[in-house]
């Protein structure tokens, strides 16, 4: 099912018992995290909220704010248009072993895949929904007031032809008679009691490799500075920030367009394991069953869906100073400190007239993020297995947020098949920061904490069965020494076979007889 706007799936929400719709206003500083804490942490993933009158320093914002939407495994399976999760997994997995057919039932189920796939590239259009409300900051600057507590620059203006040195309240805004929306017009929260601002933590972040044309959508978190300015924070290993590079090798000005709202799936695919250059609305429209329709932006040349709720337009100037961004509640249960990074200036904002604000927050899990994330691993294992046909399942356990600690169970048949596993994981994506695998047999239930944990703790020899490693590790991990480096440790808690070094008989489980089983509980039945 293809959502034409995220209120209309807020709506689906709502009908569906999932939503806790708030009426009375409820303060974007602190007050909605506190809120959608308690429902991410309740048994399930609790509710989604809605927030009617979401206020920003008191004032009641024109936009409702919804949370917690991806939240569960059932508004997970909703936003991408299925009954389950497994079921779009299953489809996906029939998709990567499609063969040529044998008979005309197999043609006609490989033609039925084939309607599905053509929906997979996106459509341009000439306008949308996302462009009802236009505002375009193109007037001459004049001085605004910025956030409290907003970052200084890191360094002072350089000088250069990039323009006349402007400080850091002076933006470009429409000098009319009517107020213009600002990113101060949203309801962009102040998460967490020590976070640095305010930050949009949604949104699907557009650019575009110079070279090739490519197009990536990401999501990066977004610090407002003040109306007409933010923080860009995309990470060292990203491909926002790959495609960055490119700009500040050749100091030209950089494109970014940011949205948020329309489809859940387009917040789904910008978060998906896809290889670099693989467009993520070619993802979102196979979910989807629909083509993306795409339109040109007001003040750049790149493209974002037309039935997005907001769009934020703007530009990276990489002959600007950077500035610090944070410190900011994250998804690893602890603050990330201030760093340098761009800085996004703003030269429109568009929206739909009865534009919904998607938000969510990060912190100590579970949180919403743990379904979304969860949702990738079961939808792109099949793809792992065609790399790994050993591997049986994968885990991420909430309490390693994302990719700090990893589950895999294989089927094992040669010695050392365990660490062929560990190295092959390490070099997949962002597979990479991982902290921690452990590998056991196809027998166990990886989704069960306890259970790997009974394995690990009887099937292993510490100093036999680990290995340590170097690699990247994630720019947010504050454990590690140096920023962006750290090590890697795996374990193999899988049956030891003879040529691993292990000598001894290796112990059966304890199982009770089938047969006993069956007869006892007949008779506890009776």
């Amino acid at each position: 099912m293809a959502f034409e706007s995220f209120r209309e799936f807020v709506q689906q929400l709502d009908r569906a018992g999932e939503l806790i719709r708030i009426t009375q206003p409820v303060a974007t500083e602190l007050e909605i995290t506190e809120l959608g804490d308690r429902q991410m942490k309740s048994p399930g993933g609790g509710k989604a909220l809605l927030f009617e009158k979401p206020t920003v320093n008191g004032a009641v914002s024109p936009f409702p704010l919804a949370i917690n939407t991806l939240g569960s495994w059932k508004r997970m399976a909703m936003s991408l248009g299925a009954g389950s999760v497994d079921e779009v997994a299953a489809e996906l997995g029939a998709l990567m072993k499609a063969k040529p057919p044998m008979s005309f039932r197999e043609t006609i189920q490989l033609l039925g895949t084939a309607l599905d796939l053509r929906h997979m590239k996106p459509r341009r259009v000439r306008d949308g929904p996302c462009k009802e409300v236009i505002h375009k900051f193109d007037a001459p600057p004049r001085r605004i007031e910025p956030w409290p507590n907003a970052p200084k620059i890191v360094e002072p203006f350089n000088g250069s032809t990039a323009g006349p040195a402007q400080d850091s309240t002076i933006q470009r805004f429409n000098d009319s008679t009517a107020p213009a929306p600002t990113l101060l017009d949203l309801p962009v929260q102040k998460c967490w009691p020590l976070d640095g601002g305010r930050f949009i933590t949604l949104p699907c972040v557009v650019t575009q490799d110079p070279d090739t044309g490519e197009r990536n959508v990401g999501i990066y978190r977004i610090q407002i500075y003040d109306q007409g300015t933010a923080g860009m924070h995309w990470q060292l290993q990203k491909v926002g920030a790959r495609h960055g590079r490119r700009y500040y090798e050749t100091g030209t000005r950089m494109p970014v367009a940011i949205f948020l709202g329309g489809d859940p799936v387009f917040t789904f695919a910008a978060t998906a394991p896809l290889p670099d250059g693989l467009d993520e609305f070619l993802l979102a429209g196979y979910l989807r069953k629909k083509s993306v329709e795409l339109v040109k932006c007001e003040t750049s040349d790149l493209e974002v869906p037309a039935n997005a709720d907001f769009v934020i337009e703007g530009y990276v100037d990489p002959r600007e100073p950077l500035r610090d961004e944070g410190p900011f509640g994250d998804h690893t249960g602890y603050y990330t400190l201030p760093e340098p990074y761009p800085v996004f200036h703003i030269t429109a904002i568009t929206h739909r007239k009865e534009a919904v604000y998607p938000a969510t927050i990060v912190g100590m899990p579970p949180m919403e993020d743990f379904y979304v994330g969860g949702a990738s691993v079961k939808l792109f294992l099949p793809i792992f297995k065609m790399n790994f046909p050993e591997i049986a399942d994968i885990a991420l356990p909430a309490e390693g947020v994302f990719h700090n600690l990893v589950f895999v169970s294989i089927r094992k048949s040669y010695p050392m098949q365990a660490y062929k596993i560990m190295h092959g994981l390490w070099g997949m994506g962002q597979m990479m920061f991982t902290k921690y695998i452990v590998v056991v047999d196809d027998d166990v239930d990886v989704h069960n904490t306890s259970e790997v944990l009974f394995r690990l703790c009887a099937n292993t020899d510490p100093q036999r069965d680990s290995i340590f490693t170097k690699g990247p590790a994630d720019v947010l991990d504050h454990a590690t020494s140096e920023i962006a480096i750290g090590t890697k440790l795996g374990i193999d808690a899988t049956r030891k076979l003879a040529g691993e070094g292990f000598k001894r008989p290796w112990p059966p489980l304890i199982k009770m007889d089938e047969a006993v089983k069956v007869k006892v509980e007949k008779l506890f039945n009776r």
